[in-house]
C-alpha cells in the first residue's frame, strides 16, 4: 500500500466514539426548540455533515433563521457539557495513528464538526498540533463536497490517487469518490457495513487496528513477474 502518502480521517465515529453523545445533543435540541422528535438512526444518518446542513436534512420545513439559530445554540449548549470530559478515542486509534506517523504516512483530518470544537477535542487529547492538516465544515464546503480533501491535497502537495479517506458515514465515501480518492469505511461508527457499502468503499473494516493491517500486508506480485 505504499503509493499512499496522505491518510485522512474523520472524526466523530472514526477516530472518536462520539456518536451517542451527538445524538443525545441533536434529541435535546429539538425537544428545547418545540420541534418533532426524531429516531436515533435518523439522527445517525446526518452525523458527518456540517451542523446547518444536518438541521436543513432533519428539518427541511424549518426556515427560520431564528429557529435555526436557536437549535445550533441548544445542540452547542447540551453537547459542550457531555464532552467536559472528551468523547474516548476508538480503541487502537492512539497507538494506530502512531504508528502510521513513525511509518512516514502524513495525517489528516476531514470533519463535520467546526474549528473551534475540533481544536478543543485535540488539545484535550494532547493532540494541539499532531495532525498536518486539519479542515472543518464551518472553514470550507460541507460533506459530501469534495472541497476539504481538495484543500488537503494541495497543503500536502499530493495527488488524488495518493490519498486515502477513512470514515464512518455514506457522507465521507461519497466526498472520497468525487475527489478521486479512495476511502476505507469503518463500520462501528454512524453507520453499518451494509449502509456504507451501497457507497463502493474500497475496503470496510470492523476495528480501526484492521487498517494498519491492511497497509502493511505485502501486495501480490504482478501477474508475470516470475514468468
Amino acid at each position: 500500500m505504499d503509493k499512499y502518502k496522505v491518510l485522512i480521517f474523520d472524526w466523530d465515529g472514526t477516530l472518536a466514539d462520539s456518536i451517542e453523545r451527538i445524538v443525545q445533543s441533536i434529541s435535546r435540541a429539538s425537544e428545547a426548540c418545540g420541534l418533532l422528535p426524531l429516531d436515533d438512526n435518523a439522527i445517525k444518518g446526518i452525523i458527518g455533515l456540517g451542523l446547518p446542513e444536518a438541521i436543513a436534512v432533519l428539518y427541511p420545513d424549518v426556515t427560520d433563521v431564528a429557529l435555526v439559530e436557536a437549535f445550533r445554540r441548544a445542540y452547542a449548549e447540551h453537547y459542550l457539557q457531555l464532552e467536559k470530559e472528551p468523547s474516548a478515542l476508538y480503541p487502537g486509534v492512539r497507538e494506530g495513528l502512531a504508528r502510521f506517523r513513525e511509518m512516514g504516512y502524513l495525517l489528516a483530518v476531514a470533519t463535520g464538526k467546526g474549528r473551534r470544537g475540533l481544536d478543543r477535542v485535540l488539545d484535550a487529547h494532547g493532540w494541539g498540533g499532531y495532525f498536518d492538516v486539519t479542515r472543518c465544515a464551518d472553514e470550507t464546503a460541507s460533506k459530501p463536497d469534495p472541497l476539504m480533501l481538495r484543500e488537503i491535497l494541495a497543503h500536502c502537495g499530493v495527488q488524488a490517487e495518493q490519498a486515502l479517506m477513512v470514515g464512518d458515514s455514506v457522507f465521507d465515501i461519497e466526498m472520497a469518490r468525487r475527489a478521486g480518492i479512495d476511502s476505507v469505511a469503518v463500520s462501528y461508527g454512524a453507520q453499518s457495513a451494509a449502509v456504507l457499502q451501497t457507497c463502493e468503499p474500497y475496503l470496510t473494516i470492523d476495528h480501526f487496528s484492521e487498517l494498519g493491517e491492511w497497509l502493511c500486508a505485502p501486495r501480490l506480485a504482478k501477474v508475470g513477474a516470475y514468468v
